[in-house]
């Protein structure tokens, strides 16, 4: 699959807009450190149809080396940023569901398209 960067953002909403690439740089820049910010102060961020970025504290748990198996230590809680999708993202990313299974499933019968023979029932005996 492709990745969309922040690059690919300003050229496409330059050319929708009519807009001077660094102009649109900048707002998109701009709109990221303010959200950033609000993060950075334990604030929530919620943009409609779109998604709610929140600030949570994740428990603290006992982690282990699997290199050095005797050995466990406490890994401590910790504030990460947590991503709920909104309704209409969550619409459109669900009918992708589909072709990605379709894609994986091609990609374990060889990768060629080709759906593989059927398995011929087992004899009754």
């Amino acid at each position: 699959m492709a990745t969309l960067t922040k690059r690919d953002l300003v050229i496409q909403i330059s050319n929708e807009t009519g807009l001077v690439q660094s102009q649109v740089f900048d707002v998109v820049q701009r709109t990221l450190d303010h959200m950033t910010d609000a993060l950075a102060k334990g604030e929530t961020v919620e943009l409609r149809n779109f998604g709610v970025l929140e600030v949570r504290l994740t428990k603290a748990r006992v982690g282990r080396n699997p290199n050095q198996p005797g050995s466990a230590f406490v890994i401590p809680p910790r504030a990460t940023v947590k991503f709920k999708p909104g309704k209409i993202m969550r619409q459109r990313v669900s009918s992708l569901s589909a072709a990605m299974k379709r894609e994986v499933e091609n990609a374990k019968n060889g990768g060629d398209g080709a759906t593989p023979p059927p398995v011929p029932p087992a004899p009754v005996s």
